[in-house]
């Protein structure tokens, strides 16, 4: 026989299997079902309805449709230069490398928007973890507006694609973005 741990993963994975079936009975979109089990470690069925249902309102929202948007324009280049140079980037944004005012503004909302969305989502209050992610939409914006990300100076550059590495972290706190199709 199997042993107790495979027993609770194949549970787990009938449960979520009948969770996202039921979900979309309810009209759930399944793209945002989706996109909250990609996130792993979603043992809690109920958190992960409370989690689509914060995100599916977030989403209805403008900060929500044009973070969303921006997300997939950081992604999006990312991968492009990802697989360009045939590195990730994930670093350490350097203060020191900030220029821009849009860049410096930008970095400052990401520390104080992922620590909110942390300590927000630690309490499993997924509207306040939505918040604070709405909280980036205006620097992003701005961001996408004001700066070359592929320039020149490949310390400036490397920077700035840490940064947008870090706008695809903060969403992935709350859900993969990635999965979102709408």
């Amino acid at each position: 026989g199997q042993s107790a741990e495979a027993t609770v993963a194949d549970l787990l994975s009938f449960f979520h299997d009948r969770l996202k079936v039921v979900l979309r009975d309810q009209g759930a979109r399944h793209d945002l079902v989706d996109a909250v089990f990609a996130l792993g470690g979603q043992d809690d069925l109920l958190m992960v309805v409370r989690r689509v249902e914060a995100l599916g309102a977030f989403l209805a929202t403008d900060d929500g449709a044009n973070l969303l948007a921006g997300y997939r324009r950081a992604a999006n280049i990312l991968k492009a230069e990802e697989k360009k140079d045939g590195r990730a980037y994930d670093g350490a944004i350097h203060a020191d490398r900030l220029a821009e005012p849009a860049e410096i503004a930008l970095a400052a909302s990401l520390g104080a928007a992922g620590a909110d969305a942390r300590s927000a989502l630690a309490r499993e209050d997924f509207a306040g973890a939505m918040a604070a992610l709405a909280s980036l939409r205006a620097p992003v914006d701005a961001f996408f507006e004001a700066i070359l990300v592929n320039v020149d100076d490949a310390a400036i550059r490397e920077n700035r694609l840490n940064l947008l590495a870090a706008i695809r972290a903060a969403c992935h706190q709350v859900a993969d973005f990635g999965k979102i199709s709408g």
